[in-house]
């Protein structure tokens, strides 16, 4: 069995309370469910297990071209089910059965370079015209099952959702959030940053001016022969003026 998903948890210190909790981090990447996910007991069980093996509040990142609908299903419905909040986060695309599993997010955050598409789902039929119409009631009924993915998050008619659907939308971020597909645009991280304090435009004219003429008197009032001292008084008053006079 080949793996799309990745789990990383990591412990985060609350640097006031001291406090520790556990940080999860679900990535979904590639195609979802490469080999069949359908008929299969040991894969959507292995998943749910290790979505279940901790508690608290998880992150989901999504980068997928899509893949098995019925694998998408299962993992919204898991997601959906999930006792904390989950927080999902595309990074790079959502498309066809990825974008459902987004929907599954208690906030959908999208990156301001990403995409999410949504379209029709399609399928693989053999047999005379009797099998051709059961395959095409089949996707009607896993268009039906999609589109109450798109209607709980969007708020968007059922009408609306199957018409982009048979367009095949692609959505930026902008437009994602627009229609309610996501929440909001990822925005830059400056929680770490270090906090550079601002300088006023003064200071960095007048300070250094002043620190230069400083400078000089300071070589003024080195101790000098008689008759120079005289010269050396003259300049300390006049730096002086200068200093006032500013």
């Amino acid at each position: 069995m080949k793996k799309f998903w990745n789990w990383k948890n990591r412990t985060v210190t609350n640097q006031e309370t001291q406090e520790q909790t556990l940080e999860r981090t679900l990535f979904l990447n590639g195609t979802i469910a490469e080999e069949s996910w359908f008929d299969d007991d040991v894969t959507p069980q292995l998943f749910k297990d290790e979505l279940n093996s901790g508690s608290g509040d998880i992150t989901v990142w999504i980068n997928s071209p899509g893949g098995d609908c019925v694998a998408a299903a299962q993992i919204y419905n898991m997601l959906m089910d999930y006792k904390g909040n989950v927080t999902v986060k595309i990074d790079g695309i959502a498309a066809s059965a990825a974008s459902v599993i987004a929907m599954a997010g208690t906030k959908v955050l999208v990156s301001p370079v990403s995409m999410l598409m949504i379209h029709n789902p399609a399928t693989v039929a053999f047999g005379d015209s009797s099998e051709m119409q059961k395959a095409i009631s089949m996707l009607d009924e896993v268009k039906e099952s999609i589109i109450n993915a798109y209607e709980i998050k969007t708020g968007l008619s059922r009408a609306k959702l199957s018409h982009l659907m048979d367009a095949e939308t692609w959505m930026d971020a902008n437009s994602a959030v627009e229609m309610g597909f996501a929440d909001e645009i990822m925005q830059r991280n400056t929680a770490d940053a270090v906090e550079v304090p601002q300088v006023s435009n003064v200071y960095s004219r007048m300070a250094v001016t002043n620190h230069l003429m400083d400078k000089i008197a300071a070589k003024c009032r080195i101790e000098q022969k008689s008759e120079t001292k005289t010269n050396a008084d003259s300049l300390m008053e006049r730096l002086d003026l200068i200093k006032n006079w500013r």
